[in-house]
């Protein structure tokens, strides 16, 4: 899973970057990696409208419609299954065995 940084640290780093300081050179110092440097920097981009792409904001939108359409169909499934066995035949009067006369 991938490490999470808080945003005060990636704003800092990119703040660097826009002061002209080489990506490799704040990635070390920082002891984090330059492919993170560069991903954090085209977010940016995206997320000011100067990139194509989803901004941070649609995809936290989409990340919580996923995780509600999760609930919503396993509490679908649970109510389809409660039906089911409330449906089903049971207990010895639905055993279909008639009655002596």
């Amino acid at each position: 899973m991938p490490r999470r940084y808080p945003v005060e640290f990636r704003r800092k780093v990119l703040d660097l970057i826009e002061a002209g300081r080489p990506v490799a050179e704040i990635a070390e110092q920082l002891g984090i990696t330059a492919q993170t440097v560069y991903n954090w920097r085209k977010q940016d981009r995206v997320d000011r409208g100067l990139e194509l792409g989803t901004s941070t904001r649609e995809s936290a939108e989409l990340s919580a419609a996923r995780k509600r359409i999760r609930e919503l169909e396993t509490e679908l499934a649970v109510t389809k299954r409660a039906n089911e066995l409330l449906k089903a035949p049971s207990g010895p009067k639905a055993g279909g065995r008639s009655s002596p006369s």
